[in-house]
């Protein structure tokens, strides 16, 4: 029973360092975060890229990252899906051909070059995914990272997992497993900083 607790807690901890370490420096602050990039294909979808734009009218607080962390200890990937679903959206992500969806959790995490900037939310499930009920369908999370270099732009960087599951894999620890290969991000515009520049 002890040892059922400690892998539970490690899980639990897992969650806390995949998703939220290092975010506390985020929680008190209210800025628009504003960024576009270019979104490159790895492996199988080399060649293919397509543009990214990111606003974000808040960071998530507290409370929203203990609620992802209950949600996923009592019902993993389906019960942090169903979370994410019902957070107040903090931003918006735009791709080409939709109209773009609300990001639901995002976090910023201050380092020695600038910040990185995390984000999760629900996939939206396409009507042919659901009609035919692909294997797509369990891969219903989008996430994301950008690590914004203030000093040199040209070292910012990125990587987007536009379709995801939280996993426990046979180790028993927590990874997002992707349907297919991530998609680099690059060529990355950070607006708040070239409005910053601009003030006298």
């Amino acid at each position: 029973m002890q040892a059922k607790h400690l892998r539970l807690a490690a899980r639990i901890l897992l969650i806390a360092t995949l998703l939220i370490a290092g975010a506390r420096s985020g929680f008190a602050d209210d800025a628009v975060e504003s960024l576009d990039a270019t979104s490159f294909g790895t492996s199988t979808q080399m060649g293919r890229s397509f543009p990214v734009k990111i606003r974000l009218t808040r960071y998530s607080t507290p409370e929203e990252r203990q609620a992802l962390i209950d949600a996923f200890t009592k019902g993993q990937n389906a019960g942090l899906a169903k979370a994410l679903a019902k957070m107040k959206p903090v931003g918006r992500i735009s791709l080409p051909g939709t109209v773009g969806y609300d990001i639901a959790y995002a976090i910023k995490i201050d380092t020695p070059t600038g910040r990185k900037v995390r984000f999760v939310t629900t996939r939206r499930i396409l009507f042919g995914e659901a009609y035919n009920n692909t294997r797509s369908l369990q891969y219903n999370l989008s996430a994301g990272e950008i690590d914004i270099d203030t000093q040199d732009k040209n070292k910012s960087t990125g990587t987007l997992l536009p379709a995801a599951q939280l996993i426990i894999n046979q180790d028993g620890e927590l990874q997002m497993e992707l349907y297919k290969n991530p998609w680099r991000l690059t060529n990355i515009i950070d607006w708040n900083r070239n409005k910053n520049s601009e003030k006298p």
